[in-house]
């Protein structure tokens, strides 16, 4: 069952990443929901963290390849290594529902971006962008965090843990 499951995510990861495309912005330039992110909260809480990685790496370089472009997977996988590493350590301490665990993986994912922005252009001012992202990280990370927590209970509730 888990191949077709990791196939299962992998798609559904692209179609949300798919029609974030064709949603409009969220006011922030640069600021989107983070929709295929409900599938890495899906997977924390599932699979774990070796599949969520795959999973997730897979998903940022088939979307950049297909609509996007090298520089676009360079942000995006410098936004989930430290988006990961903060929802991974956050779930560890079993203080946070998948709702603060997405929350922290939100606002991490922007400041990983961010980093990366200074490492290319050679300036930390970029930072300065920071306090802006903020409020979208939390935002987005609640919503995703909500219906990465609602998949989450419906998969669970309906597959069996020995498999």
């Amino acid at each position: 069952m888990r191949p077709a499951f990791y196939g299962l995510m992998t798609a559904l990861s692209m179609v949300l990443a798919y029609a974030e495309t064709l949603l409009p912005s969220i006011g922030i330039p640069g600021a989107k929901i983070g929709l295929p992110n409900i599938v890495t909260v899906l997977g924390l809480y599932t699979v774990g963290f070796k599949g969520t990685a795959a999973v997730s790496i897979l998903r940022i370089v088939l979307v950049g390849l297909s609509f996007g472009n090298p520089s676009m997977m360079i942000y995006s996988l410098s936004g989930w290594v430290l988006s990961m590493a903060a929802m991974t350590a956050a779930k560890r301490t079993g203080l946070f529902t998948p709702l603060g665990v997405s929350v922290a993986g939100g606002v991490a994912h922007n400041l990983g971006q961010l980093i990366c922005a200074c490492v290319v252009l050679e300036s930390t001012a970029i930072l300065a962008y920071f306090p802006f992202l903020l409020p979208a990280g939390v935002a987005a990370g609640a919503v995703v965090g909500v219906a990465g927590g609602v998949l989450t209970e419906r998969i669970k509730k309906y597959t069996d843990p020995r498999e």
